[in-house]
């Protein structure tokens, strides 16, 4: 008897153990990816359809801002995220001491200039409101654009975070209005023009190859990224996540839906 009541607890004790084992396998394969709302949000559908062939279960949370994922990311409410690119990313290291790091290329967006009231930068008044994005690097993004197309010129040193006191010459003297990057295609009315990151001004129904009076060269330093925290670069799931976004179901994907507005990076 007292044979039979030891044998039947090992096993009903290992029963517990592959129960626990199976369990945390599958917590392991089980990930939350943040995005933003628009094409990333829509790519990384296509990334959890083919994920899951490999046993990785991707839970999308969806944001509004630039600002939420990466400290979501930091705080452990996510495994991962897709929305930014290297420029920013690194600016958030710095700048919040975040324990991030990028571990694949995803998908550019090219930055363009859009306008309701003008159909050529050409025929921007003196005076006239241009928006661009208030974080450091889109902001200094916007600031590039604005100077390759001849409308102003920044200081030789002033980089990829070039603020608008960087600005040494303005022959139209442009205000240059810095709003929230999610905020921007609302101000539209509001403004002579504002460069508009790719992905919020899709979510705002404008197209970029129509709909832009100029648009930023894609082949630049802003391609976009999936981020992780530094201490789960060897997990993994990391390896499915990234083998999921760099299939061919999702270049498909990207290449039908968004007619180049969008491009693969990989």
């Amino acid at each position: 008897m007292q044979r039979r009541f030891i044998l039947k607890l090992a096993a009903a004790l290992g029963a517990v153990s592959l129960f626990a084992a199976a369990t945390a396998a599958q917590a392991d394969d089980s990930i939350k990816v943040g995005v933003t709302g628009g094409p990333h949000a829509q790519i990384m559908e296509v990334v959890k359809t083919v994920a899951a062939k490999s046993g990785l279960n991707i839970k999308i949370v969806e944001f509004s801002d630039y600002v939420q994922p990466n400290a979501a990311l930091a705080g452990g409410d996510l495994d991962a995220n897709s929305y930014q690119h290297d420029p920013y990313l690194q600016a958030q290291v710095k700048d919040r001491g975040y324990k991030l790091i990028r571990v694949a290329d995803t998908v550019t967006y090219p930055m363009g200039i859009y306008s309701k009231k003008v159909k050529a930068l050409a025929e921007l008044q003196p005076g006239a409101k241009i928006a661009v994005p208030n974080d450091p690097t889109n902001g200094g993004r916007a600031l590039l654009l604005l100077q390759k197309q001849g409308l102003l010129k920044l200081k030789a040193d002033a980089g990829l975070k070039a603020t608008p006191l960087d600005i040494v010459d303005n022959p139209k003297k442009l205000k240059i209005v810095e709003l929230d990057a999610a905020q921007i295609p609302r101000s539209l009315n509001d403004v002579d023009a504002a460069a508009i990151n790719t992905n919020f001004a899709m979510e705002a129904g404008l197209k970029p190859k129509q709909d832009a009076i100029a648009i930023e060269d894609p082949k630049g330093p802003y391609v976009n990224i999936i981020a992780i925290r530094e201490a789960d670069r060897n997990k993994p799931w990391v390896a499915k996540l990234v083998a999921a976004y760099h299939s061919p179901e999702v270049k498909q994907f990207v290449e039908s839906k968004f007619g180049g507005s969008v491009i693969a990076a990989w």
